[in-house]
């Protein structure tokens, strides 16, 4: 096992570049440019954003191309934009810096709002961790049980409804969904029992520790319904489905053969076949949940998370704090993916993943 979780470390160094490659040559081709949009900004021919900070080459990232919106300027000016931005420089040798102030983790600094990319993200995390975390615990404490209970009663009127609710909460789309409890239960159209936005209230540092977790969980309690409704119908069906691939086994009816109460063929067989699929996906679902949180969401709720700071970098051209979250998001999505594996191992010592690869 350790000859293989190596194997998988070093296989995310070539991964991982890749994927900067990938991202990198692409922005080579996109328009509007951060140079573009100050020149916008200047001309007044469109929307840009108010300051440039001193990213400069370390982060490495693509010039646009023609620089449509700064005709009518200075060259001086557009050749003092790109060397403060570090278009000065060849796109290989600015990949290459990137790469290497990035293996140092050393993302640099935004340009457009001058902070560090570190602690931009570090900001936006509380928002991220309480969508992402919150929604697969409470993903997985309803869909297990919920699953296993289909799975004993298949075919039943309680199946027949509650599948019937799953797919509901599978077809309705999580930003719709939000709405709808923004217009219920935070004083739309009908009850003012949750806030309306933010995490906390404006008297939040004022509160006793105790107060602090009241008001903490009574501002989520919206918007972390709103992200775990698709994550709740998948992981049950998944859930359920897995139970009966395994009661029709022969294993079971042999089990079921030799007296062996419901409960503890269930458990005691079942059980742990059946989750192998269920819980070793919980590193990547959560993942999934935290840095893919919908920006919807995030805008419905006045919440000020990853998503949207990913969403402004793009439309901003930010370069430094795309590449910075993209390099540390793959990264993470790499070791989760070994994450996963170990739990296989965890859940069912019989894999052996080491045999596979030979």
């Amino acid at each position: 096992m350790g000859a293989y979780i190596l194997r998988r470390l070093l296989l995310i160094i070539p991964t991982l570049i890749g994927i900067m490659l990938v991202n990198f040559t692409l922005t080579q081709f996109v328009p509007g440019g951060p140079i573009e949009q100050i020149a916008a900004q200047i001309q007044g021919e469109g929307d840009a954003f108010r300051n440039i900070s001193g990213g400069g080459a370390e982060a490495g990232q693509a010039a646009p191309s023609g620089y449509e919106g700064a005709r009518g300027l200075p060259p001086e000016f557009i050749a003092q934009l790109e060397q403060e931005f570090g278009f000065d420089k060849p796109p290989v040798e600015r990949f290459f810096t990137m790469l290497w102030n990035y293996l140092r983790f050393d993302f640099g600094t935004s340009w457009f709002r001058s902070i560090s990319v570190v602690d931009l993200v570090v900001e936006k995390m509380p928002v991220s961790i309480t969508l992402g975390l919150w929604s697969t615990v409470i993903a997985y404490v309803i869909s297990i049980p919920l699953g296993i209970r289909k799975a004993m009663r298949d075919g039943s009127r309680f199946d027949t409804w509650t599948s019937g609710v799953i797919i509901m909460a599978y077809a309705i789309p999580a930003f719709l969904f939000a709405v709808l409890l923004m217009v219920l239960f935070a004083g739309g159209s009908y009850w003012q029992i949750f806030p309306l936005r933010g995490l906390t209230s404006d008297n939040f540092a004022d509160l006793s520790a105790w107060g602090k977790i009241k008001d903490y969980a009574w501002h989520a309690t919206l918007p972390v319904l709103a992200a775990t409704i698709s994550s709740f119908a998948t992981l049950t069906l998944l859930t359920k489905n897995s139970f009966l691939d395994e009661i029709n086994k022969q294993y079971v009816m042999t089990a079921r053969a030799k007296g062996l109460t419901e409960r503890r063929v269930l458990y005691g067989h079942v059980f742990r076949n059946a989750m192998l699929i269920v819980i070793a996906g919980f590193p990547a679902m959560f993942l999934g949940v935290f840095f893919g949180s919908s920006i919807l969401i995030e805008t419905i709720f006045s919440l000020d998370g990853l998503g949207r700071l990913g969403f402004e970098a793009a439309v901003q051209r930010d370069y430094p704090v795309i590449f910075g979250t993209l390099y540390v998001f793959g990264l993470l999505s790499l070791v989760v993916g070994i994450l996963s594996d170990l739990m296989y191992v965890f859940v069912d010592p019989r894999i052996d993943f080491e045999k596979r690869a030979g």
